[in-house]
């Protein structure tokens, strides 16, 4: 009857372990603490002061390319003419087409034909072609507003 104690030659089989502490993390290398120990310890610390540092302000090597961006390129893009706005809205009620049916009509989104008739759009020769179509109205050109009919019989001449 066994008791308790194992009968038989035991040995144990102990490698050593050795435990490693982690490598510190570049954040924690860059805490008010570590850089204190490391100038008690008399380790070499290099600080460094970013440019607009705690500012709302932007860095000042960005001024100079932004002013080369702001000489070559508009600094606005055209918007949709007044006339043109009226235009697309008078002849919309006209029709007696909500926004969204003159949208669907010309397989766009009910906020292209809002941007357009609000003045926010920036026209694109596709989007106003399609609402040329659909109204019956020219939109481009010298004679907006004129019937579509009308005025490509007037540019044929």
């Amino acid at each position: 009857m066994p008791t308790g104690r194992m009968s038989g030659n035991i040995t144990q089989d102990w490698e050593p372990v050795v435990l490693r502490r982690a490598k510190p993390k570049a954040a924690d290398l860059k805490s008010a603490k570590a850089v204190n120990q490391a100038l008690r310890s008399g380790a070499p610390v290099e600080t460094v002061r970013k440019a607009a540092a705690g500012t709302n302000r932007k860095a000042a090597a960005e001024a100079p390319a932004r002013k080369l961006d702001e000489t070559t390129e508009p600094a606005a893009l055209d918007r949709v003419a007044g006339e043109v706005r009226a235009v697309i809205q008078r002849a919309r009620v006209a029709k007696g087409w909500s926004q969204a049916e003159l949208a669907k009509r010309i397989s766009e989104r009910a906020q292209v034909v809002q941007e357009y008739e609000s003045g926010k759009a920036v026209p694109a020769q596709a989007v106003l072609a399609k609402m040329e179509r659909a109204l019956q109205v020219k939109l481009r050109g010298k004679a907006v507003g004129a019937p579509a009919a009308a005025a490509a019989a007037a540019g044929a001449r």
